[in-house]
């Protein structure tokens, strides 16, 4: 299938031939008839890109901030790829749109194939002829609404929230300040209240428009008789709620918010403003300044977004769904007429001459929708070499996130013997960009064409934590190599699962091969990065104490890793990590375990010690922190034995105290990854079993499970 797509370091926008997206469980499938321009918020969108660095770095200051971060704690080397990999990429455009539902996924009730439906979200509705879109940010067509009106849908819910927020009543009155789409569509649909409406641009070219929209007044800012005009209009009290759906760099909007709202009114921010405002008038007045949150409530909370779990109806009356459903309810009762406000309507494949038209503003415009083919065939799949050269190791990947094309990817494309045959991305554009980038054969959003491709023969899964037990046994069961970055599995039985399925391999007692069995890698790279092996090297005896503090920093309740479905939390999902570096510098298997969780406000349990005695009497201590200071280095090893002890700072300074002080201090940190990809296709070359031993996989897999189970319990639990 197409989609517009632009390149975040060029600017360059183009319509790439991409993989249709992957329809997911509370998903549906929609083949897209008509998408609407945000000229705003896209139009900033391309601007950035098509600046140089320095202009980049000016317009996202946070984003150079955590750049910086970076750069401290991981070099130039890592910083630079992570950097080029985000910008020199292809990222969506588009919010808003509306089609013809053509596939339902599972655990989805309320849609059918051949529903209409308008579509909403950031890299979900997006300029492409099919999207995926969850069941929450989508809403069925009444009766009579086209998908042009749907169209506006997304627009139209933030400009229907902003109102919400302002709390309007029949016979009061408002002024809108910036009348670009929201504007325009908050006139119409006040005015359909009942509410006096005062629209205000710096555009003189927005006030017809606005008239039309039902305006009771219209001024321009610049007009010196602004304030006397809407005061004499509202008796000398001024407005009842000011709504602001300017953007803007200035204070000017919310200033002028204050002077025109009455005593006790209501500002309500819905454009993108700065708010740092002067005190007289918001103090005198004692203004009530309210932010209006994009579609309404949901947005941004992963539980109603991305699994479809919805509010209760008698509790939050006016989710983001219920916004989208009632402006298309007022497009069918012919309260509003959103399509009247289409200036611009182009074919799909001239989507990059509607981005100049906004770009170079030589022309008036204000609605600008995209209008795809309904009848041609769409190709699931985009092919960029059917017969690529066979080699000994033949790769297909699952995952195409930034942590692939930084730590694993620029890898093994520096390996001989290898070929790239399929990738596969839940987003079809990333999948292709990185296909593109390392000549792989095909790109898709399926994983079973990795699966079920005859001449893939070693499978490197980097998805989120949740499809990692499962992808794992699908590529074993089809006796391919397996490298699974962490964690192995979220649930136990999950864990077991695999267990029983690959010693059901290597005891005949699945049928694969003896000449095809697989081996199976985990993401463990600590122990492979050249500072461990040195500390590897020096403690012989491996009877060792480890002492190791990480200082991991806090991540929200909301973020996907703490998710117990999708991420697994901290303990599973990243701990692990840590417990295996230990087990591997004592040299054995643990035999007990001990941990205590300090208490946080969201029982997360991410900051604890853990204690671990190993089967030849080392010990190790493990301080995993979430509540650590920012500026501390994120990682410090101890390891003391043999009359020496070794100090490992961010693998990247280490001591060693024995007849002598040595210190290595190497330019870029190295965790080991470039060694651990290495290592693992070297074995399967050379037909020599896993780096790391099963049992060790299995093993440090498990520990996190029993680090639960002794918080949970209070006490020490055996392996």
């Amino acid at each position: 299938m197409k989609q517009l797509v632009q390149n975040l370091k060029t600017g360059q926008m183009q319509i790439l031939e991409v993989p249709v997206p992957a329809l997911s469980p509370g998903n549906v499938l929609v083949r897209v008839h008509h998408s609407l321009i945000s000229a705003g918020t896209e139009g900033s969108k391309v601007s950035t890109a098509r600046k140089g660095y320095i202009g980049k770095a000016k317009e996202k200051p946070e984003q150079v901030k955590q750049v910086l971060d970076t750069l401290k704690k991981e070099g130039i080397g890592q910083t630079y790829r992570k950097v080029m990999n985000k910008l020199d990429a292809w990222s969506p455009l588009g919010y808003s749109c509306a089609g013809e539902v053509i596939e339902v996924g599972d655990e989805t009730n309320n849609f059918k194939t051949g529903d209409w439906v308008a579509c909403a979200g950031a890299d979900i509705a997006n300029h492409a002829q099919v999207v995926s879109v969850p069941v929450n940010l989508c809403a069925k067509l009444p009766p009579g609404v086209t998908t042009e009106s749907a169209a506006y849908t997304t627009v139209g819910a933030i400009a229907l929230q902003g109102i919400r927020q302002s709390e309007l009543r029949i016979g009061e009155s408002c002024a809108v300040i910036g009348l670009g789409l929201i504007g325009q569509l908050t006139i119409q649909m006040l005015s359909a209240s009942a509410v006096r409406v005062f629209g205000i641009d710096v555009n003189p070219l927005t006030l017809d428009s606005a008239k039309k929209s039902g305006a009771t007044g219209v001024f321009l800012r610049q007009d010196a008789t602004l304030l006397h005009n809407i005061l004499e209009a509202t008796s000398g009290q001024g407005v009842d709620a000011v709504i602001i759906t300017a953007g803007a760099n200035s204070l000017d909007p919310v200033e002028l918010a204050g002077r025109l709202v009455r005593k006790k009114g209501r500002v309500i921010v819905v454009g993108a403003v700065p708010t740092g405002f002067s005190r007289e008038n918001y103090y005198k007045k004692e203004l009530d300044l309210r932010m209006s949150c994009s579609y309404g409530p949901g947005r941004y909370d992963p539980q109603y977004e991305e699994k479809g779990i919805d509010y209760p109806y008698g509790y939050v009356r006016w989710t983001e769904n219920r916004n989208m459903k009632a402006f298309l309810q007022l497009i069918a009762e012919g309260r509003i007429s959103p399509q009247s406000l289409t200036t611009h309507t182009f074919p799909f494949e001239k989507a990059t001459e509607a981005f100049e038209l906004i770009m170079k503003k030589e022309e008036r415009y204000l609605g600008i929708l995209l209008e795809y083919d309904k009848v041609k065939t769409i190709e699931p799949l985009s092919i960029l070499s059917a017969n690529p050269k066979q080699e000994k190791i033949n790769i297909g990947f699952l995952g195409a996130g930034s942590f692939a094309q930084t730590f694993l990817l620029p890898h093994i494309a520096k390996e001989k013997d290898i070929a790239f045959i399929g990738i596969v991305n839940r987003q079809g554009h990333t999948a292709q960009t990185v296909a593109g980038r390392y000549g792989f054969a095909f790109a898709s959003t399926s994983a079973d064409d990795i699966y079920n491709d005859e001449r893939i023969d070693t499978v490197f899964i980097a998805t989120r934590h949740n499809l990692h037990a499962g992808q794992v046994t699908e590529a074993l069961k089809k006796g391919k190599h397996v490298f699974v970055e962490k964690p192995l599995a979220l649930t136990l039985s999950e864990l077991q699962e695999i267990k029983r399925l690959y010693q059901d391999i290597y005891s005949n007692k699945f049928p694969i091969p003896t000449s095809r069995r697989p081996i199976m890698m985990i993401g463990f790279n600590r122990r492979f990065a050249p500072q461990i092996i040195r500390i590897k090297e020096i403690f012989k005896s491996g009877k060792v104490a480890v002492n190791y503090r990480i200082n991991a920093g806090y991540i929200p309740a909301d973020h996907w890793t703490q998710d117990k479905e999708i991420g697994g939390g901290r303990i599973i999902g990243e701990l692990c990590h840590f417990t295996d570096l230990a087990m591997f510098l004592a040299g054995d298997l643990p035999s007990q375990v001990q941990a205590f969780a300090i208490p946080d406000a969201a029982s997360l349990n991410d900051s604890l010690v853990c204690n671990m005695q190993f089967q030849n009497g080392s010990a190790a201590t493990i301080s995993y922190l979430a509540n650590g200071g920012k500026a501390l280095a994120k990682e410090y090893l101890e390891v003391h034995g043999d009359g020496q002890s070794a100090i490992l700072k961010d693998f990247k300074e280490l001591e060693i105290f024995g007849s002598k002080i040595k210190k290595q201090k190497l330019i870029n940190q190295d965790k080991g990854h470039k060694n651990e990809v290495i290592s693992f296709l070297k074995a399967i070359k050379e037909g020599e079993s896993s780096p790391i031993p099963f049992e060790q996989i299995y093993i440090s897999s498990l520990l996190p499970f029993k680090i639960i189970e002794s918080i949970q319990k209070g006490r020490v639990v055996s392996l």
